[in-house]
């Protein structure tokens, strides 16, 4: 018989191993010199690794990515024309802070204040585009609070457009990035601004010219998004970069995006550093493989009472998800969905969730499952018929 000291040796070489298994199956990222930091693979939907990702923090500029949600969506919507002119008010005159260095005498075409916004960080470009969009700014601030709320920003308060210290201005990490994974969703034709390195209006200082983004200059990969500033917040940086990977296809659909957000950094070049370490750690640490093309079904269950036999069931963009590296041949899923499916279905409904886990069983992904082909209504016969069949089984 085996002694207790044996017992619990065989016990402790268990637990070991289990620990070891999963530390495998979710690798463990560098130590990243910050408050808060949040790294999500934009192309597989999943979050690779956080830290105090829902604690209250101050956003400073990165305020910014919101106003220029807004705009963008007024410039989509063709409530605002890139080369029309707004005016320079006092307000925006008198703006505290990083500055475009525009005034009340100059009319500046949107596009310009557009840059000046981002590449700048121009508080005083912030604010013309906040007036210029919502008429004054108290009213812009209110259009913010409410599409934070219709994104799902439910712990993000707005109280300015541009980041200024102010009590109730507040964010955190998780929602800053739904906020910068929407952003470039929703308007791919704008956020190419992002990745402008240099630009100042004509007449302003030249040594105003640079993006506060370094990693623009460091790595090719990168093409965004927005840094911040404040006292209270120390250096912040919401980052992402794009990078072909081979087996996920070819063109954009091949390439694989990451975004990831750094918040109370303790320098404008630890910021920088930290986001590269984490984006390099995301791509080295983590592999994705592709389980259905675009337009794909990854599933297709039967179907009661419709005109078509089965359904359709995936996601419009493909279906990717990313592992733990070189763990790629072992993953395991499942999918869950409603049984039985009766017609009509919507395309685009919600209809099921894949259930990704690694070889050692650890949960990796869910990904919900959408109806990619509408399926209408059969005949008076064909559900009379199916009703009957239903009713047997």
């Amino acid at each position: 018989m085996l002694s207790r000291r044996s017992v619990f040796r065989c016990l402790l070489s268990l637990a070991l191993l289990s620990s070891m298994v999963a530390r495998a199956a979710a690798p463990q990222p560098p130590d990243i010199a910050a408050r808060a930091y949040l790294l999500i693979d934009v192309t597989a939907g999943q979050v690779l690794a956080a830290k105090d990702a829902d604690k209250p923090v101050e956003p400073a500029s990165l305020t910014k990515l919101m106003t220029a949600y807004l705009v963008f969506d007024a410039l989509k919507s063709g409530k605002l024309d890139l080369k029309q002119t707004l005016p320079v008010s006092e307000n925006a005159w008198k703006m505290p802070g990083s500055r475009m260095f525009i005034d009340p005498k100059m009319k500046v075409p949107v596009e310009d204040l557009v840059k000046g916004m981002i590449v700048q960080s121009g508080n005083d470009a912030t604010m013309a585009l906040a007036e210029g969009v919502g008429g004054s700014a108290e009213r812009f601030v209110e259009m913010m609070n409410r599409q934070a709320k219709a994104l799902g920003m439910n712990a993000t308060g707005y109280r300015n457009p541009e980041g200024l210290t102010e009590a109730g201005h507040i964010t955190t990490a998780r929602d800053l990035a739904t906020l910068a994974t929407r952003l470039m969703r929703d308007f791919p034709e704008y956020v190419k601004y992002y990745a402008i390195q240099r630009y100042r209006y004509p007449g302003t200082p030249a040594a105003n010219d640079s993006n506060r983004n370094l990693l623009l200059f460091r790595d090719p990969s990168v093409d965004g998004l927005k840094t911040g500033h404040t006292d209270a917040a120390g250096y912040c940086l919401v980052a992402t970069a794009h990078r072909p990977v081979a087996g996920l296809g070819e063109g954009p659909q091949g390439e694989r995006r990451l975004l990831s957000v750094v918040l109370g950094a303790s320098s404008e070049s630890a910021r920088a550093s930290e986001s590269q370490k984490l984006l390099n750690w995301g791509y080295t640490a983590w592999d994705v493989v592709r389980l259905s093309q675009p337009g794909a079904a990854l599933v297709s269950p039967r179907v009661w009472k419709g005109r078509s036999p089965d359904v359709k069931l995936g996601k419009s963009e493909g279906v990717v998800v990313a592992v733990p590296a070189g763990q790629t041949g072992g993953i395991k899923t499942e999918v869950s969905r409603p049984d039985p499916l009766v017609a009509p279905l919507l395309k685009g409904q919600q209809l099921g969730m894949l259930r990704v886990k690694s070889a050692t069983g650890e949960p990796l992904a869910e990904v919900p499952l959408t109806v990619l082909e509408a399926v209408e209504e059969s005949g008076v016969l064909g559900r009379a018929w199916d009703a009957l069949r239903l009713w047997i089984q």
